[in-house]
């Protein structure tokens, strides 16, 4: 592992925006209440990404517990709120690294780390483990894309794949659905730094799979679907509509969803078609859609052992 991307960051932990500055090492819990172990809800086979994520064979998923947002629609709810916890979730090293290499040695190529923006030290130690047993997978960074950009240019060597859920645009919408009142200006700048990287051209590998390159996802959201429309205005002026862009529609509104909450309703044909046409106004050609149904069967159940 380099010499800065140790333990000891977490001794005052500013890994992301929250920035608590506890020391994590001594299992003060700030924001995420994750210590210095990893915290993994989930590892399982996965055919349900973007085809050139997964292919005909798939992709190995390695899903973190715990999150630095708090939406209130969070679909992975199970698994994401920082009071929750299993005694089947994994932090032992080695327990993790062999769930892992079980998957891959199915002729799995892909590791995707799901809400890794808080556990990117334990995400490193166990690439390096990896690594160090003679696996080198495709490592995908699957974000929220609330991470500090000092911290995506830290773990540059070890990515291949960014994977950014872009979310909103307004301000005011972050802060009313996940907690946070600077969101768009701390993910374009994230993102700023994984295009540096890896620049806006997917790269594919002999099986038609990506093996390097930036695609942001967004999910239009029932009642916002102008909030996407910025997003993607503003994604065209920084990167171009050469950008990859993955647009999804499988929001549903979750059994903890607020009854009269206004995100407890279903994302209509028409909002979701307007987003559509508005991305092809502006050019963007390297488009992943889903279909509109797909918030009916992308609804994951994490006391599974295949959520999906």
């Amino acid at each position: 592992m380099d010499n800065i991307l140790t333990e000891k960051l977490l001794t005052s932990c500013k890994i992301c925006p929250r920035e608590c500055s506890v020391n994590r090492v001594e299992e003060e819990l700030g924001y995420c209440k994750t210590g210095k172990l990893p915290l993994v809800a989930s590892i399982f086979h996965h055919k349900g990404e973007e085809p050139v994520i997964s292919g005909d064979k798939g992709i190995c998923n390695v899903f973190f517990a715990h999150c630095n947002l708090s939406c209130v629609y969070c679909q992975n709810y199970q698994i994401s709120r920082t009071n929750s916890f299993s005694k089947n979730w994994l932090q032992d090293y080695d327990e993790i690294v062999k769930s892992i290499t079980t998957i891959l040695d199915k002729g799995v190529r892909h590791v995707g780390f799901v809400s890794p923006s808080h556990q990117i030290i334990q995400m490193v130690r166990i690439i390096n483990r990896l690594n160090n047993i003679g696996y080198y997978p495709k490592i995908i960074y699957n974000t929220n894309c609330y991470d500090k950009s000092e911290t995506i240019r830290l773990i540059a060597k070890y990515i291949d794949i960014y994977l950014p859920d872009v979310k909103y645009f307004s301000n005011q919408l972050a802060e009313e659905l996940s907690g946070i009142p600077d969101y768009f200006k701390v993910a374009i700048a994230a993102l700023k730094e994984m295009i540096w990287q890896k620049g806006t051209t997917i790269s594919l590998g002999f099986d038609g799979m990506i093996d390097s390159g930036v695609i942001v996802r967004h999910l239009v959201l029932p009642n916002h679907w102008k909030d996407s429309l910025l997003i993607i205005d503003r994604l065209e002026d920084f990167f171009s509509a050469n950008l990859c862009i993955s647009l999804l529609s499988q929001y549903f509104p979750t059994e903890v969803m607020e009854k009269n909450h206004v995100m407890n309703t279903s994302l209509s044909e028409d909002e979701y078609q307007k987003v559509k046409e508005y991305l092809k106004k502006l050019g963007f050609y390297r488009v992943f859609v889903q279909k509109i149904s797909s918030n009916k069967y992308y609804r994951p159940d994490f006391e599974k052992n295949s959520p999906f």
